[in-house]
């Protein structure tokens, strides 16, 4: 692992034309290159408009296998780069079965692993449970050139058990990539206490782990194709934050925003020597956690 690592961050708005959407992400991932990003990190289901607002089985339609047409593309733009990307698409891994899937693709263009999303929501407009199967491929982080990544996605980034088990694995940073937004009945009060609870949790895991977290949402209004809710405002505010959980960029909630920043990659060291937050576990305390309730 190299002392500084430059890492790109791409929040963007997404229409209905898909092809649009990738050409987009390419010049966003290849401005982040010129800049000197070795890793770029992409929002949720980024090729598409979060079409889980609704349970419509022609989307369906939008899922592809990996390997598969997406990989091939990113694959070639991360090897004319020479970066690693952290992608997130819609897998169909089987008729009938699909998943929300990560995909690390290394400087090579090859796929150095992917992470299926464990944790699925099911709540209004957010309807993921009617797509996506969760995730059996564990906690697990995947190797890649630029040092051990714990790829999460979205859901994932409210539990601390998901973290925590990336970092007893090794990983060197945290990253979830992100779809979140506001209803539009919520007050403006209500949308201050969401956007800020869910940067304070993800902040809560790089100090409690002492490792970087990099969260990427993307932004813009999304509407319910089915005409029942006014669609959800996508909250943006990507950003990165070191191990002590101390912001290194914090992205607007409203426009567009592509950045490198550069991470001290060393500092957890550091860090987790002030704070030896592993070493005074009491996991043999700790056997009640895996009850759902604790009566």
């Amino acid at each position: 692992m190299k002392k500084n690592l430059k890492v790109g961050i791409v929040q963007l708005s997404i229409t209905e034309n898909i092809e649009h959407n990738k050409q987009k992400l390419q010049k966003s991932i290849e401005q982040c290159a010129e800049q000197g990003a070795e890793l770029v990190v992409l929002q949720e289901l980024h090729n598409t408009p979060y079409f889980c607002q609704t349970e419509n089985v022609s989307n369906f339609d939008l899922a592809e296998t990996i390997p598969g047409p997406s990989t091939e593309f990113y694959g070639e733009i991360a090897k004319r780069c020479g970066v690693v990307l952290v992608t997130s698409l819609f897998e169909k891994r089987a008729e009938g079965l699909y998943h929300n899937t990560a995909v690390v693709i290394e400087k090579d263009g090859s796929i150095a692993g992917r992470y299926r999303k464990m944790h699925i929501p099911d709540d209004p407009a957010y309807y993921e449970k009617f797509y996506f199967t969760p995730g059996d491929l564990g906690f697990c982080p995947i190797q890649t050139s630029v040092g051990k990544l714990g790829v999460l996605v979205c859901w994932d980034q409210w539990y601390p058990e998901a973290a925590r088990l990336m970092a007893l694995q090794g990983a060197e940073l945290l990253i979830y990539p992100t779809a979140i937004g506001w209803e539009s009945s919520d007050t403006l009060e209500e949308q201050q206490r969401q956007t800020e609870a869910w940067i304070t949790i993800q902040r809560s895991h790089a100090v409690a782990n002492g490792i970087p977290v990099i969260s990427v949402n993307r932004i813009g209004l999304e509407l319910d194709p089915s005409g029942q809710t006014n669609g959800i405002q996508f909250w943006g505010n990507s950003f990165v934050v070191g191990p002590q959980g101390e912001f290194l960029t914090r992205a607007a909630a409203d426009s567009e925003h592509v950045q490198v920043v550069e991470v001290d990659m060393q500092r957890s060291e550091q860090v987790r020597r002030w704070w030896p937050f592993l070493r005074d576990r009491r996991i043999e305390s700790y056997a009640d956690i895996l009850k759902r309730f604790i009566d």
